[in-house]
């Protein structure tokens, strides 16, 4: 019998080593390395001599993909449009967050209105998630349920009959496959695991959504082979302090990656948001100094968040700088435009950012709003109630216009706002408000409006 090959491979980053070390020469991670039996070649079979394989045009014509509603209409959203037959999808998240409650939940619409569905449990038993449903008030739904690891007989059961046409596995780190002698959730487990669902998927045309556990950097844990191996990789996010959670898409291949869900937990579930606006801005104190409404772009939906700023002298010889919820170097960024091209003096400060209902910006058309948060608590005056801010802020203070300033605009408007601090150049197709612009080309008229020369003297004795 042949010698089984063996791998060195890190269980953090999936990176294969020819000997062990304590540390990873890939990620830096220690005591991460582990020696792994990898698959062998059963003994006498040789390699395919291949075949041939048809070549089509660019301009062949093709069909969209079809799509089928998991009754929830958030999740719908963040797919693009529902559940594409014979793909496979990736759910990752914090423990706790909620993952688990929303494809049982999921799972229970699809079965009573659409077609089968099978959820595969690794880390709770049949009870458990029994209890679960009934707390949802989803008993009663028409779901196969199982707990079962191994991968071997879950393949058997669902090649059994007819291939249910919606599969959940929770969750993939808790699989092993006989074929590697290699402990559940390492990296050679996940791999060979993730890739047998997915044939699997494709083969019979099943949707197989695969739960994931994160890394404490928030990225799912295993191999990142595992991301590309699936369809779509979707990343449940929110704080457990907070009752909101923002389902966001980072790859679809059969959609866009820039949709997000929103959803409020209860004790009775997750509940859909369909106005996030409303639930962002609900607990609003507008006559405290720091604060600014953000009218941002999620996908195609406009969303208005409240950005919070304390800016305090420090008593430390290097100020703090803590950001929740925006990137951390683009509010440096704007603290040097402030101080650079608007003379704020902003460096013997603590500056504390953050933005309400955990949710998270990424789009540089908050730098507006973020620096009338900033200016606002660094001097003391609160900002207009009814006013929201957006635009792109340049090293040199210019405001940049930013895309679809319409729609911001029009839910600003539905929600009752009366006026928006906006670039000075507008979009060219551009409809008629009845919102009063505030026009500024540059971060210096802002401070202008907001403070007086004398204050800012003040300020800086």
């Amino acid at each position: 019998m042949a010698k089984a090959a063996t791998a060195f491979i890190c269980q953090e980053c999936g990176s294969t080593t020819a000997q062990w070390s304590g540390k990873c020469p890939a990620c830096g991670a220690w005591n991460a390395i582990v020696e792994e039996i990898m698959e062998q070649r059963a003994p006498g079979a040789k390699r395919g001599s291949g075949r041939l394989i048809a070549l089509e045009s660019l301009d062949a014509g093709t069909e969209e993909a079809p799509r089928q509603s998991s009754g929830i209409a958030e999740l719908d959203r963040v797919l693009g449009g529902g559940l594409v037959p014979g793909s496979a999808i990736l759910v990752g998240g914090d423990p706790g967050i909620g993952k688990s409650t929303l494809l049982l939940q999921a799972a229970a619409k699809y079965a009573a209105s659409v077609g089968s569905a099978i959820y595969l449990s690794g880390e709770e038993a049949t009870a458990q998630v029994r209890l679960r449903a009934k707390r949802l008030g989803v008993a009663n739904a028409p779901v196969g349920l199982a707990t079962e690891t191994g991968l071997t007989n879950i393949l058997k059961t669902l090649g059994s009959a007819e291939a249910p046409e919606l599969v959940i596995v929770d969750s993939i780190q808790t699989l092993w496959s006989d074929l590697l002698e290699s402990a559940p959730g390492t990296v050679s487990q996940v791999r060979s695991c993730a890739q047998a669902l997915v044939r699997f998927a494709k083969r019979s045309g099943s949707t197989v959504v695969l739960v994931g556990h994160v890394t404490k950097d928030g990225q799912i844990a295993g191999p990142r082979v595992v991301e590309h191996m699936v369809d779509t990789v979707l990343y449940f996010e929110g704080d457990a302090s907070h009752r909101f959670r923002i389902l966001r898409a980072v790859k679809n291949r059969f959609g866009p990656t820039d949709e997000i869900g929103v959803f409020e937990m209860h004790s009775s579930g997750l509940r859909e948001v369909e106005n996030p606006s409303e639930l962002f801005l609900g607990e609003r104190d507008t006559s405290s100094p720091g604060a600014a409404v953000f009218a941002g772009i999620e996908g195609t939906r406009p969303v208005l968040v409240e950005i919070q700023a304390l800016v305090a002298p420090s008593p430390l010889g290097t100020p703090r700088r803590a950001v929740v919820g925006w990137d951390t170097n683009r509010l440096a960024m704007l603290l040097a435009v402030l101080d650079a091209r608007c003379g704020l003096q902003l460096g013997a400060h603590d500056v504390y950012l953050n933005v309400a209902g955990g949710l998270r910006i990424s789009e540089p058309a908050a730098d507006l709003a973020t620096a009338a948060a900033l200016v606002s608590s660094f001097s003391g005056i609160a900002l207009p109630a009814g006013c929201i801010y957006f635009g792109e802020v340049s090293l040199s203070g210019a405001v940049r216009p930013v895309g679809q300033m319409a729609a911001r605009l029009k839910e600003a408007e539905k929600l009752g706002f009366t006026s928006a601090t906006v670039p000075a150049r507008l979009d060219k197709d551009m409809k008629e408000t009845a919102l009063e612009l505030n026009r500024i080309g540059h971060l210096g008229e802002l401070t202008a409006q907001l403070v007086t020369k004398e204050s800012i003297r003040g300020l800086r004795e």
